[in-house]
Formats: structure tokens, C-alpha cells, sequence
């Protein structure tokens, strides 16, 4: 499963927009525009998502689940479990991304 920060961060280290990467995946641009703007884990047919993830892994994506290791290294970035994460995922509120007005 990916969510869909991962899949913007994804996105954002490959320097790719989304038309760029509907081309690379096959799928379309507002399918893409969809899964991004999905709360938590993308929602989408296993064809789609499948695409997409090939895409990712072909582009040097390490798709890392929570709680797992990365073993290959390399750079990267992964959201740390705060206090204020651990609380806010009871919450049915959205936390706001930096930029974003609520």
C-alpha cells in the first residue's frame, strides 16, 4: 500500500510533475491528481496501483512500508511518529501541509 504523501514526496524526489508521471505510469493525469489528493492510503483499482508502483521502482523509488527497514540505502526521507502525529491520528482532521491554509 502507498499513501498518498508518500506518493507526492515520491514525486517531489524525482523532480517529476503530474502529467510526467502519468506518462511514466500509463495511467491518466486526473487519476493521478486523485491518488494525491486521497486521505491516507490510496484508493484505486490493484491495475492502477500496480502501474504506479512499477513506475516509482523503475524511476529508483524505494517504496518503504510503515515500521520497515530500509536495507538498500541511499537518500530519502521518511515522517517521524511524534507526540503530535500520535494524537492527531485519532483525529478525524487533516494535519495541514506546510504552505496550506486550513
Amino acid at each position: 500500500m502507498i499513501s498518498a504523501a508518500q506518493l507526492r514526496a515520491a514525486r517531489a524526489l524525482l523532480g517529476l510533475d503530474q502529467k510526467t508521471l502519468a506518462e511514466l505510469s500509463s495511467l491518466s493525469l486526473p487519476t493521478i491528481q486523485r491518488m494525491e489528493a486521497s486521505d491516507g492510503v490510496i484508493r484505486c483499482n490493484v491495475d492502477s496501483l500496480m502501474k504506479l508502483v512499477s513506475a516509482l521502482d523503475n524511476a529508483g523509488i524505494d517504496l518503504i512500508g510503515e515500521g520497515a527497514v530500509s536495507q538498500d540505502g541511499g537518500r530519502g526521507v521518511r515522517l517521524k511518529r511524534s507526540s503530535a502525529d500520535a494524537a492527531f491520528s485519532g483525529s478525524t482532521a487533516r494535519r495541514p501541509v506546510a504552505g496550506q491554509r486550513r
